[in-house]
């Protein structure tokens, strides 16, 4: 049911943006498909912020502005949006257990994390991790 009503709120795309999302911000709704973009994503190393979120989240819906502003400032930096209701084997992977969650990804390993809706708590995470290369 949560898929069927997310499609119907357009976050139903694969690896590409949805009409109402920013072209910046990639959505998955295939296990497949974001599995296969992850593992490609290891191989370098750009910052990678996976906003976890659901349709009928209030606090999602009052930072998705804000994560749009950033996505079109941060060129650099991959934003990728993950529907808990589409795909909730990637969320327990990365433990995710309230919405929103912000995950800071690089070369495939956290590198950060921000639960909650806090704008300037993620911009200043993201500020602080876009050129920074992991530790070895």
């Amino acid at each position: 049911m949560g898929s069927f009503l997310s499609r119907l709120c357009g976050w139903g795309g694969t690896a590409s943006a949805s009409s109402s999302e920013s072209s910046r911000i990639l959505t998955f709704n295939s296990s497949a498909r974001w599995q296969l973009h992850f593992n490609s994503a290891k191989e370098n190393s750009k910052l990678m912020v996976i906003d976890f979120a659901a349709s009928w989240c209030g606090p999602c819906k009052f930072m998705e502005p804000a994560v749009h502003a950033m996505a079109n400032k941060f060129t650099e930096v991959e934003f990728v949006k993950i529907d808990v209701d589409d795909l909730p084997d990637v969320t327990q992977q990365f433990g995710v257990d309230a919405m929103p969650t912000f995950v800071l990804v690089k070369k495939g390993e956290e590198v950060d994390r921000l639960v909650g809706a806090d704008k300037d708590g993620l911009e200043r995470k993201i500020e602080k991790h876009r050129a920074l290369l992991p530790a070895k």
